[in-house]
């Protein structure tokens, strides 16, 4: 069986998650359904039914980061010796050598990726276009909004 890599930090955030939901809104929606059932019959009780709607969401939500967790390769990016090649969990800062603009991504796995805070998943097709190059090296992306051109300025492992 395949295991997908996640980072350690990636790791932690979901395991925080998971403690989240088991140690507050776990007691908290059960709370919800005994005060909605309090309240009578719950074939016509709509708090009753949103707190059991509710409960499903997170106890799928729980199920699904206890298997996550359990399957994952995690990975300390601080302790990878790759140099200044790229490979998974490499923070990379690139300047689109067409406007001089400057981004900076880090390479995680699919679980974790997350564009707002620049979390590129390794499957994607742009970390799949870093992976294997150096620091130094030039390349060429083909975006769906068009063709890129992009400088690789640092490669860092950081945790």
């Amino acid at each position: 069986m395949n295991r997908p890599p996640m980072t350690k930090k990636g790791a932690e955030r979901l395991r925080g998650e998971l403690d989240r939901l088991k140690s507050e809104e776990r007691p908290r929606i059960i709370a919800a359904i005994a005060e909605a059932r309090a309240h009578g019959d719950l074939k016509e009780n709509a708090e009753y039914h949103a707190a059991r709607e509710l409960q499903g969401f997170i106890e799928g939500r729980i199920q699904e980061l206890e298997g996550t967790l359990s399957h994952a390769d995690v990975i300390d990016v601080s302790r990878l010796n790759a140099g200044k090649r790229i490979v998974f969990g490499a923070t990379v800062e690139l300047a689109d050598e067409d406007s001089g603009e400057e981004v900076t991504y880090q390479i995680v796995g699919d679980l974790e990726a997350d564009i707002k805070q620049r979390l590129i998943s390794v499957s994607s097709p742009f970390a799949r276009a870093l992976i294997g190059k150096s620091e130094g090296d030039s390349f060429e992306f083909v975006a769906p909004n068009g063709t890129k051109n992009y400088e690789i300025v640092s490669v860092s492992y950081q945790a």
